[in-house]
């Protein structure tokens, strides 16, 4: 340790090195991006694909399956999923942590060409993809309505324009345009007049399709002169298309406004927005999976008046809901407890050292120790986020230890009478080995947690590398500057005896002395105290076996999602009133800020909503407990259920669903898995440990079974597929021609008069023209029968697939709700050809808790190595490793007391425990070592000594990382549900370890001695 004596005599040196880590960090925090959380973005693609009017059933055959045999030949898909409904299917790919996107993304195009061969050729266009996670809720949502313009010219200005503009902002990945649908004429077919006329829907289809058209035509040219050819060739509005003639009857022409209503309107009428009860179109904006939410979004504001300027000043466009604010609020309360803990922590030493000399040493070393970090930071590509903060808010208590282990041990020989440039020569020397072991083996904690691959391994090695840099850097300036300023701050003192009598010294001196006589008490019944220890472990198992555990703390970010599912055979009108009446439900409520949602499309039995709280300032309730407020009211609805869940920043997986949790069900005999998935998902919501119990499996939607009679159709002179497009002309809402503008396509749309479809009856008045150009009426040639019908097809890989989503109730942790689940499983007896498993968030919950246990030993075996390497012994580890024990059960019992599950947050409370309350044992051992080393003194002597000598900056650094955590406990604001675990845990351990590694590690320490006698193998410390 001489090499630091350089740093102390050279203090200008010493000083501008300090300036310099101090000014790298400012730089690098300015350069710093701001983040709820560490980036652990699930890489996920997803691939869509359409064919208007075609059933699930059809979609999933035709279109998924063979989508998802070329996709599933991808490396590094860990799951695929798809979703088939009418007339669309969707597919996502979740890929590994470490697999490339933009590589993955070519792979999916490549998979898609491959594929396109064994696709209808009915298909609209090509399958595409996108880099977004669908199951990632929106990071802004704008809204546009107007007094002027109707919902599809606002649907044609956001999906036009602003889309477009938006989609190009860097980190933008997805633009979900909702509430309407784009302008298209709409053809209503009368089919009375129809059959007066004796005109086919086929006709009127060939009709119009052949009177628009948009084909080159040529030019004509001279000796002087070249001319262009243009003919009046398009049809633009309804108003063109309305005396078109598309039979003639008896000589007669007979004009689509004989036979039909021609609106312009938009192509799919079944479609509604609502912004806090008003009309509106909504623009729904994800991120990349690997793009900075607070970044985006700054972008996206920097964007709005070139946005505002691209539409008429008629158009209000608002932006109803914005992500960042609630985790600009969060960073800013994490900022505020790491400003208290710095304040705390000085304010701990002063009260001990009772000077403002001493106290000015640590109050440097600390703040250089933070700042230095963030240079780190920049460098390995982290941002500011709550883990990060909350590291460096734990790290204040940490990075202290090493000032005040330096600084009281030259404090001590200073009031022992020498003078303060040798106290802190010989002080440092003294110490500098003690250090370096507190130092070196609390950054072996995080080891395996940096080794640790899948989402834990990813999430915390941000936390853990910010932490480790801390105590590094502290380490460096805890044997350089701290001593420097020893050096040249303190005072000397003559000799004293005494040197603690007044106020806080007199009480610390008491203290001592009563510690020192139950010390003694302790070490003559050595054994029963050993017996204690081995209570604790036993303890400690317990309570990590019965406490609660989850995967991450139900944040409340002030937004919640919510999921529309009525009954199956519902109809739109009627699904649209229902979501009417859910959002002046849920906007009624105090604790509400806006609501906006929307219904309609291939799925017409279900809907979105999308609410932002107040802030946490202006209500009372978190958001859990406004979720069962509302819960209860919206039960009364008849007919459908809306499922709230709180927005999390963090979620596994890539699937959607109505809730938090998922368990999903698989089996290649579909008739089983739609047998047992309602037996299931009704045993489950019989649990109290479940909410909000729901399936995506819906098959129960009403359908009109058409049988045709071949033999007759023969006879008649018709066959199926004229049969079909009369189908599919008049109830498919069947895009017939396109209408080209400047800046967008726009379709014809032909179906039959809703007027005329209010019943099944509508099927009577259907008719095919014959071979013999004669009409034959529907009935003539087919019967029909009600039945159900899919609304949607799901698989996972290549089989079916049905996915039970669900909520835990207030006070219920999520092991307990996976406990019931799999007891239910077993008890109901599902058969083996129905598999079941959980997904998403829950089951990387399952996989988690496999990994915790093996993580926690793992960084037990590498601070024993680090320790057996600088003490170049096996027995001395242990002694230290002792104090583990009763920091297990001060953590789990605070947990438990605070009413808080076991999360991943806790787990790396216990982690860093396992650094920390090591570091009393450290300083006990190391100068017991050197007592009988040097001092020729017995183990009982040499410990007894060293626990009085090393009394003060033990309760030092133990009250310096206590007040560190203490701001994260006590704290109420934004974020405060993440932070609390890790707050509650190292508290708690830290003042259980206090209480009892006192009197434990002196006893451990004689008992390993004897060991070594027996054994003839005395360990003997490095050498400083």
């Amino acid at each position: 340790m001489r090499f630091f004596a350089l740093f102390i005599h050279r203090p200008v040196a010493t000083t501008l090195l300090t300036l310099a880590i101090a000014l790298a960090g400012v730089l690098g925090f300015r350069l710093l991006p701001v983040a709820p959380l560490p980036q652990v973005d699930f890489p996920v693609i997803v691939i869509s694909a359409s064919l208007p009017g075609a059933s699930p059933e059809i979609m999933a055959s035709s279109v998924a399956t063979p989508l998802e045999r070329s996709l599933g030949r991808i490396a590094g898909v860990s799951e695929m999923t798809s979703t088939s409904s009418l007339g669309s299917t969707r597919i996502i790919l979740v890929l590994d942590f470490d697999r490339d996107i933009n590589g993955a993304a070519r792979d999916v195009q490549a998979a898609i060409n491959a594929a396109q061969s064994l696709l209808p050729t009915g298909m609209p266009s090509r399958p595409t993809y996108r880099k977004v996670n669908p199951s990632d809720a929106p990071i802004m949502i704008m809204t546009l309505t107007s007094d002027i313009y109707n919902p599809g010219q606002l649907y044609d200005y956001a999906s036009t324009q602003l889309a477009q503009k938006l989609s190009q902002i860097e980190g933008v990945g997805d633009v979900t345009v909702g509430g309407s649908s784009l302008p298209a004429v709409r053809v209503a077919l009368n089919p009375q007049a129809l059959f007066n006329q004796g005109v086919s829907l086929d006709a009127v289809r060939e009709a119009i399709a052949n009177a628009n058209q948009r084909r080159p035509q040529g030019a004509v040219e001279d000796r002087q002169q070249r001319w262009q050819l243009r003919t009046n060739d398009e049809l633009k509005t309804a108003s063109d298309y309305a005396p078109l003639v598309v039979h003639y009857s008896s000589g007669a022409a007979v004009k689509l406004a004989d036979v039909a209503s021609v609106q312009d309107s938009v192509q799919d009428v079944r479609n509604a927005g609502m912004a806090d009860g008003k009309p509106a179109v909504l623009l729904l904006v994800r991120k990349t999976p690997e793009a900075n939410v607070i970044d985006t979004v700054d972008r996206i504001r920097a964007e709005l008046p070139t946005l505002h300027q691209t539409i008429p000043a008629a158009i209000d466009l608002q932006i109803a809901q914005d992500r960042s604010p609630t985790i600009r609020a969060s960073l800013h309360e994490v900022e505020q407890s790491l400003t208290i803990a710095v304040v705390l922590v000085i304010m701990v030493v002063f009260v001990f050292l009772r000077s403002g000399r001493a106290t000015l040493i640590p109050a440097a070393a600390v703040p250089v120790s933070l700042i230095g970090t963030f240079a780190a930071m920049y460098l390995c590509g982290f941002s500011l986020n709550n883990l990060s903060l909350m590291a460096l808010t734990i790290a204040t208590g940490f990075v202290v230890d090493d000032a005040i282990v330096v600084l009281e041990n030259i404090a001590r020989h200073v009031e022992a009478g020498m003078k303060p440039l040798q106290a802190a020569l010989t002080g440092v020397r003294e110490v500098g080995f003690t250090v370096l072991s507190m130092s070196l083996s609390l950054i072996a904690v995080f080891l395996p947690l940096l080794m640790t691959g899948g989402l834990i391994g990813r999430f915390f090695s941000e936390f853990a590398i910010t932490l480790s840099v801390a105590i590094a850097i502290s380490m460096v300036i805890s044997l350089t500057l701290t001593p420097m300023m020893c050096a040249y701050l303190l005072k000397p003192h003559a000799p004293r005896a005494q040197p603690r009598r007044r106020g806080a010294g007199r009480m610390l001196l008491a203290i001592q002395q009563g510690y020192g006589r139950s010390l003694g008490w302790v070490l003559n019944h050595a054994r029963w105290v050993l017996l204690l220890l081995f209570g604790t472990v036993a303890l400690t198992v317990w309570l990590f076996i019965q406490v609660p555990k989850t995967f991450m703390p139900e944040q409340d970010t002030g937004r919640l999602s919510g999921f529309i599912s009525a009954d199956q055979s519902i109809s739109f009108q009627a699904m649209r009133q229902k979501l009417q009446d859910f959002m002046v439900i849920v906007k009624a409520d105090p604790a509400v800020e806006s609501v906006v949602g929307f219904t309609g499309g291939m799925r017409t039995n279900s809907g979105s909503m999308f609410i932002s709280l107040k802030p946490l300032s202006e209500r009372s309730e978190n958001a859990q407990a406004v979720i069962a407020r509302l819960r209860a009211k919206l039960a009364k609805e008849p007919g459908a259920s809306l499922y709230l869940n709180a927005v999390q920043d963090l979620r596994a997986g890539g699937r959607e669903s109505n809730a938090s949790y998922q368990y999903s069900l698989l089996s290649d005999d579909l008739a089983a898995l739609r047998e047992w998935e309602p037996k299931i998902r009704q045993a489950f919501s019989a649990l109290p440990q479940l909410a909000d119990v729901n399936s995506d499996q819906q098959d129960k939607g009403s359908e009109m079974a058409l049988i045709y009679d071949r033999e007759s159709m023969s006879r008649l002179g018709i066959d199926v597929s004229e049969a079909n497009a009369l189908l599919n002309n008049a109830f498919g809402q069947r895009q017939i021609s396109t209408i080209y503008q400047p800046l967008n396509q726009y379709k014809v749309v032909m179906e039959v008069d809703p007027r005329y479809t209010q019943d099944i009856s509508a099927l009577d008045q259907m008719f095919v023209i014959n071979s013999d150009g004669k009409p034959i009426p529907l009935s003539w040639f087919a019967r029909w029968q009600p039945a159900n019908a899919p609304l949607s097809v799901n698989h996972e890989g290549l089989s079916a697939a049905s996915t039970i989503s669900f909520n835990l109730p207030e006070g219920v942790s999520l092991s307990e709700a996976s406990a019931a689940i799999d007891r239910t499983m077993t008890a109901i007896g599902v058969p083996s050809s129905v598999r079941g498993s959980f997904a998403g968030t829950a089951q990387v919950f399952e996989q988690s808790q496999s990994s915790q246990l093996w993580l926690m030993l793992a960084a037990i075996a590498a601070v024993y190595i680090v320790l057996g390497i600088l003490y170049e012994s096996y027995v001395h580890p242990l002694t230290i490793l002792s104090t583990l024990p009763s920091a297990g059960v001060g953590a789990l019992l605070a947990l438990t007391l605070f009413d808080t599950p076991f999360s991943l947050i806790a787990l790396i409370g216990i982690l860093l425990l396992i650094g920390i309350v090591k570091k009393n044992a450290i300083m006990m051992v190391d100068f017991a070592l050197e007592a009988q080393r040097n001092g020729n003194l017995s183990a009982r002597d040499a410990i007894f000594q060293a626990c009085l000598l090393r009394f003060r900056p033990i309760l030092m650094t133990t009250l310096a990382a206590l007040f560190g955590a203490l701001p994260l406990v006590i704290t109420s604001g934004d974020g405060a549900e993440l932070r609390q675990p890790l707050g509650i845990t190292i508290a708690g351990g830290l003042i259980m370890s206090q209480l009892l590694t006192l009197y434990t590690t002196p006893v451990v320490y004689l008992y390993m001695d004897k060991l070594r006698r027996k054994r003839g193998k005395i360990g003997q410390p490095v050498e400083s």
